[in-house]
């Protein structure tokens, strides 16, 4: 028999805890007399703590300061409340300050973003009006990776060193790196001119404003421009900034390849979004690790390179400029990049200093991909050139000195003798385009003249 000490006749059957606790907690929700207002309990350098709001880690504030609402995102959920980074100055927050939740702010992408400038919340920053076009949001689910297509067709670029060397492939993720001042932004401005693609998404984070018209006028050009959407945030911008151009960026190439475009990003750069994520991971009380960089920066690396690449129907070719610290090529962000990327290009600072632009070392650069989509002809007159370079080298003091045999090795008297057809062929000037037919025919007309 069922006992009824505890339920009366009529009664209704008694709810599981869980279900209990669930009821309780929509009652107090969808309360009025709830405040629905945390305020601001600290304020530092490009950051503030909040007290008394109730939200999840990357969720938008807006914080009632004293010189207007100012935008903000949670980084970190503690005990206590939450900290979150500024997309302003701190100067006119104060303890105290009405802070609020918000959506996120709208993403407006259509064709007609070809050709602005926008910054990392998708303002304009040319004057050219309102973005408008079909709402998305900022976060996209990671690709299938048995959706995606393969790798197949060959990239031009037109800069002959890239083409005849290290041939890319459509849908290839590629990494520039160099220390400072050797050509890396140059390069790829001039690969953004060059390369074959349906449209072209630059991203300049965290570099040097002057170099934001500099890139447009100067690199890109009216021709490249009408191909081109520009995200910036300049070195000066909240570390916040910096890092959301660069998911801003990855996401309107999304948006374009799932589109059924063949697009190419060029990022500007890799490094300086590290940094960003460094200083927003040291704000949210994460451990610094090798050279000060947090755990969080190491997750974020592959979670925004694996978005590029083949998608099921368009393509996101990634080129992707890399700051090696001090030219240590095994700097932590150059070598976890390298780890996660298809293939590396090398800028030599040697090679820059004796004049040669641009100063890409082809025996240190490799394309992962070259084997799969380049022709048998090619890879074999590339594979020439990179011996009897590397046999040059090998005997360049020799030569130097004129202490060096003819004869003694073959291969490094084949290079002596094209060295000069090799370095024209390989050095270029920043407004002359090769398209990559032409410049592995010359490649194959040096090789055939030493047999």
């Amino acid at each position: 028999m069922i006992a009824l000490d505890h339920v009366g006749v009529g009664a209704a059957p008694r709810r599981h805890p869980i279900e209990v606790v669930a009821d309780v907690a929509r009652r107090v929700a969808s309360s009025d007399t709830v405040d629905r207002r945390g305020r601001v309990s600290r304020v530092t350098e490009g950051r503030v703590e909040v007290r008394g709001l109730h939200v999840r880690h990357g969720e938008m504030l807006s914080i009632d300061g004293f010189a207007g609402p100012v935008l903000a995102q949670v980084i970190a959920v503690t005990p206590s409340g939450a900290v979150a980074a500024l997309f302003d100055v701190s100067e006119g927050l104060g303890q105290g300050d009405e802070v609020h939740t918000i959506d996120d702010p709208p993403v407006r992408v259509s064709p007609s973003l070809l050709g602005r400038v926008i910054d990392a919340l998708g303002r304009p920053l040319d004057d050219k009006g309102p973005i408008v076009g079909e709402r998305v949001e900022l976060r996209n689910e990671r690709p299938n990776p048995l959706r995606r297509s393969r790798i197949e067709h060959p990239l031009s670029t037109g800069v002959r060193v890239i083409d005849v060397m290290t041939p890319l492939a459509r849908g290839q993720r590629m990494g520039l790196f160099g220390g400072s001042g050797v050509g890396k932004s140059t390069l790829l401005g001039m690969m953004a001119r060059g390369v074959d693609s349906d449209l072209n998404v630059v991203a300049l984070i965290g570099e040097r404003g002057r170099e934001v018209r500099e890139m447009i006028e100067d690199e890109l050009g009216p021709e490249g421009m009408a191909r081109t959407v520009v995200v910036v945030a300049t070195s000066d911008e909240p570390a916040i900034m910096r890092r959301r151009a660069g998911e801003l960026a990855v996401r309107l190439c999304e948006y374009f390849a799932d589109a059924g475009s063949d697009v190419t990003l060029f990022f500007d750069s890799l490094t300086r979004l590290a940094m960003a994520e460094r200083e927003l991971g040291l704000a949210a009380g994460e451990p610094p690790t090798a050279r000060g960089y947090t755990p969080s920066v190491f997750a974020l690396l592959p979670a925004l390179l694996e978005r590029t690449g083949p998608r099921e129907r368009g393509s996101v070719t990634g080129l992707f400029t890399v700051l090696v610290d001090g030219d240590d090529m095994n700097d932590p962000i150059a070598d976890s990049a390298r780890s996660i990327l298809d293939g590396h290009i090398v800028l030599d600072r040697r090679l820059a200093h004796q004049g040669r632009y641009p100063a890409i070392d082809p025996l240190a650069s490799i394309s992962r991909l070259a084997a799969s989509t380049s022709q048998a002809e090619d890879l074999e007159v590339a594979a020439v050139l990179r011996s009897v370079l590397a046999a040059v080298e090998d005997v360049r003091d020799l030569v130097e000195v004129g202490a060096y045999v003819p004869g003694t090795n073959p291969v490094a008297d084949m290079g002596l003798l094209i060295e000069g057809d090799v370095k024209d062929l390989l050095g270029q000037r920043p407004d002359d385009l090769t398209p990559a037919a032409e410049a592995r025919e010359r490649a194959r007309s040096i090789v055939e003249r030493v047999g």
